[in-house]
């Protein structure tokens, strides 16, 4: 075992500072910033999801009006780009704000050319990244977006029930696929891989760690679901491509497959006992939609708008992204996350003709989240406020926001575990800086401290992305993938639960799981821990650049020793690892 790292109490912004903005005071171009050296980009900022499929779309320029600056059909194709991958997550697809202030071109124009240049370039303490000082945007671009951002911007397509049914395949009818089990895969400990950058998922065998079959999907696959009998597992890309996978298959393969939007991020399935495997549901980040379908073709069945009106401003919010879905096993309801408006939607699907749906007011921007050991319970983080939200499943309504402590969350599933003082809690870690959050979970055994932040202590570092245990599991663990020092990036923090109770913070182990991995070119980043379904082992994915060599680590829970590592040609970026069991059963 490698000793503890020693902790650097470093504090990185965190995305709530975002909301501060492009326009967030006066900053002259010629001018250069006295406090130039702290606009540095952090961890948060660097997670701001990008638009990537959108950057694709071609556009035309908006109608001319007096006074607009020259640009080329060519120049405005690429700023458009640029905007839709370096920009839209924080400001909006239609530039009319989301974590960052709106650009809409009243206010840029009143700003001018200059003062966005020098903006673009230097940044700001308070969030905004600094793309030209950072090498991330040459002055040749900076030029350009300062520009673009004086023009009308373009508004992507919409994407309906006819551009759905074009792209709606199925490719193995329901009666024509199996009837039983086709092959000796241990299903329910298979792991389902993202990688990212080559539009594929791999599917390895959690126990002889061999690469069963590598799978065409959409573009960067966000998230793998199970179907509530294990048979399907469900991907969608960011490009909003669903594909329906079908597990018994002697070799499997992608039964069916729609696409739900132009950028997208969630897929759940129906869990509720009588409708198992009935429907799939997936949401779309543009255009801000869902779509409930049926659960063995993926045919479209009920879309239904996120615009409307943001819960406490009472203003409309034109573009409300969809972001985690979650299936309840209390009631026959799928569980939304609308970001903008800050609501959480309870759809009930028994009947989408008569569609009833609970409109929870909750907090801004809701992100991820998971279920407490009991199930009931939905705990999800909402990043621009620095809170976690609680709801209550079989009541259907809302139950606690409770701060983090002024940093932002970024929990995934989170982690459920038996604390040796405060007894069940949930874990998050953060973005902005090196801590991890624990929020108790038993409102009738330990009542005084439901819901509240019972205990905070640091990891490795700021730019943590998940935190992971298991039932089985003494251990829980915490990553630093966004984190600017490689050797962090490159590590992963372990405690031991039962050493948590006392004074002070508790100490964990690094484990350089890079170094293990035996890589020394690019700067791989270690990713995501998803442990098999006994909860024996725990795998890492070490993220590398497309063009460089990446793996799999494979970790042995109990002495914390390396057991595998997995390497091959085809494991390109390496992201997301899901086991069937523990995603489809919500264990973690």
């Amino acid at each position: 075992m490698i000793p503890r790292a020693t902790k650097a109490r470093t504090i990185l912004w965190g995305s709530a500072a975002l909301a501060l903005g492009l326009l967030a005071g006066p900053v002259l171009a010629q001018d250069k910033p006295a406090d130039v050296e702290d606009h540095t980009t952090g961890p948060a900022a660097m997670y701001e999801p990008s638009m990537t499929t959108l950057g694709e779309l071609q556009v035309e320029i908006p109608g001319r009006r007096e006074g607009d600056p020259v640009m080329t059909q060519e120049e405005f194709q690429r700023g458009t780009k640029i905007y839709f991958e370096r920009c839209a997550g924080c400001h909006g697809v239609l530039r009319k704000g989301a974590t960052g202030k709106a650009l809409t071109t009243d206010l840029t124009r009143e700003h001018g050319y200059e003062y966005l240049q020098s903006f673009i370039t230097y940044g700001s303490p308070a969030g905004m990244p600094n793309w030209g000082t950072s090498g991330d945007m040459s002055e040749e671009d900076v030029d350009l977006m300062a520009r673009y951002l004086l023009l009308e911007p373009p508004a992507p397509p919409e994407w309906g029930m006819p551009e759905m049914m074009e792209t709606w395949k199925v490719l193995i009818k329901p009666e024509d696929r199996p009837t039983k089990k086709m092959n000796d895969i241990d299903i329910e400990n298979l792991m389902s891989v993202t990688l990212r950058d080559a539009g594929e998922i791999a599917l390895i065998d959690g126990g002889t760690y061999e690469i069963r079959s590598i799978i065409k999907t959409g573009y960067a696959v966000h998230i793998s679901r199970i179907s509530a009998s294990g048979r399907y597992l469900m991907v969608i890309g960011r490009d909003g491509l669903v594909n329906m996978i079908d597990l018994w298959m002697e070799n499997p393969e992608t039964v069916a497959s729609i696409k739900i939007g132009i950028e997208a991020r969630s897929i759940e399935t129906s869990k509720f006992e009588g409708w198992e495997d009935k429907l799939a549901i997936a949401g779309a980040y543009w255009p801000p939609q869902y779509v409930i379908m049926d659960g063995d073709t993926l045919e479209p069945k009920k879309i239904v708008s996120t615009r409307g009106m943001v819960y406490d401003e009472q203003t409309y919010h034109p573009e409300p992204r969809v972001a985690a879905i979650l299936a309840s096993h209390y009631k026959p309801e799928f569980i939304i996350n609308v970001k903008e408006t800050g609501k959480i939607l309870m759809v009930d699907y028994t009947d989408l003709k008569n569609l009833k749906t609970t409109e929870i007011e909750a907090e801004r921007f809701l992100h991820d989240g998971g279920l407490d050991s009991t199930h009931r319970y939905f705990i999800t983080a909402a990043n621009a406020r620095n809170k976690l939200v609680v709801i209550d499943t079989k009541e259907s309504k809302l139950v606690a926001i409770t701060d983090t402590g002024g940093m932002t969350p970024h929990p995934g599933r989170g982690a459920n575990f038996t604390h040796p003082t405060y007894g069940p809690v949930w874990a998050s870690s953060h973005l902005g800086d090196e801590s991890v959050a624990l929020i108790g979970t038993d409102p009738e055994g330990h009542p005084d401290q439901a819901w509240q932040i019972v205990d905070t202590f640091s990891a490795l570092g700021g730019g943590s992305l998940f935190v992971k245990t298991h039932p089985n599991s003494e251990h829980l663990y915490v990553d630093a993938t966004l984190n600017p020092d490689a050797e962090t990036s490159g590590s992963v923090a372990v405690f031991k639960i039962g050493d948590m109770a006392g004074e002070g913070e508790p100490d964990f182990t690094t484990l350089p799981l890079v170094e293990w991995a035996g890589i020394t070119d690019g700067q791989p980043r270690v990713v995501q821990p998803e442990f098999n379904k006994e909860g024996t082992e725990v795998w890492f994915s070490i993220w590398n650049a497309k063009d460089k060599e990446s793996a799999i680590v494979v970790v042995d829970d109990k002495t914390l020793e390396l057991k595998k590592v997995i390497k091959d040609p085809r494991l390109i970026t390496p992201t997301g690892k899901f086991n069937v069991y523990n995603t489809g059963k919500d264990v973690y």
